[in-house]
């Protein structure tokens, strides 16, 4: 395994309370990097920031509660960061989750939600963080994006355009920023297990028949009635290892691009 060395280094994960996002702050402090995270859910954050601070008890890390909605509160954010750490050198945004509903049921105020959830956690935490990327030796953002992005769904109609929208948002990033060395990538997840996952699995232990149907079995089942080719669920930390190959040196020539992580759910070429 390619190793490589974080040390003095910063990194900002925002959603890091939780699922793709915590398993990219463990990465970013396994190879030495201070870490910052921020979520809106304060108890699920101070669990994460404990959880953390248990595995890398010698780690420099930061969580706060953020709204990255909010310009006011991302603004506090990143003054925090650079008080505490002086500098950002890596960037993740990690957006929300998807939006059931399809053209007939979206009301207009759930297109604007949808939108702005998707194109605002991603705007305002990359205003706040540039001034210290600009400054970063070797600068990187990465976006958490959907397949849904290139492969819409019609029962995911809204978030499946503000997914497209978050592509090309990137790719004109990445173009904008590239003079500042700053590069600017994203991964395009299919089905992750996730707390949203989960929920759904207690929702059918209380309402199936044969209620003894394990976690395994019942994704398993899933991935293949939606084809994934590799018959299964992806895990956070598999997310996650793409966003910090994005992220570090270790992808120093890519900028503007996605990595496809669905486990062969692609249908496009």
């Amino acid at each position: 395994m390619i190793q490589i060395d974080l040390s003095g280094q910063v990194a900002v994960v925002t959603g890091g309370s939780s699922g793709i996002g915590f398993a990219t702050a463990r990465l970013f402090l396994q190879a030495g990097a201070s870490v910052a995270i921020c979520g809106r859910d304060a108890e699920r954050l101070e669990a994460a920031q404990a959880a953390l601070a248990t595995e890398f008890p010698q780690a420099q890390l930061l969580a706060a509660r953020c709204n990255v909605l909010d310009e006011n509160h991302v603004n506090a954010f990143a003054s925090r960061i650079e008080a505490r750490f002086g500098r950002v050198d890596m960037l993740v945004n990690n957006a929300g989750q998807g939006r059931v509903s399809t053209f007939a049921d979206t009301a207009d105020d759930a297109w604007r939600d949808e939108l702005e959830l998707k194109y605002f956690s991603i705007i305002r935490p990359t205003r706040a963080f540039l001034p210290m990327l600009e400054d970063a030796p070797a600068p990187a953002i990465v976006c958490v994006n959907s397949l849904l992005a290139l492969q819409p769904e019609p029962h995911m109609v809204a978030t499946s355009s503000a997914r497209a929208g978050v592509l090309s948002l990137v790719k004109s990033l990445a173009t904008e920023l590239a003079p500042q060395r700053i590069r600017v990538n994203s991964i395009l997840i299919g089905i992750v297990e996730s707390g949203q996952w989960k929920r759904r699995y207690q929702d059918y232990l209380q309402q199936a028949q044969d209620p003894r149907q394990s976690w395994q079995e019942w994704t398993g089942e899933l991935a293949r009635k939606k084809n994934i080719p590799l018959g299964r669920f992806g895990l956070p930390e598999e997310a996650a290892q793409a966003l910090f190959y994005l992220a570090t040196t270790l992808s120093s020539y890519t900028t503007g691009s996605h990595i496809d992580v669905s486990g062969g759910f692609a249908r496009h070429v």
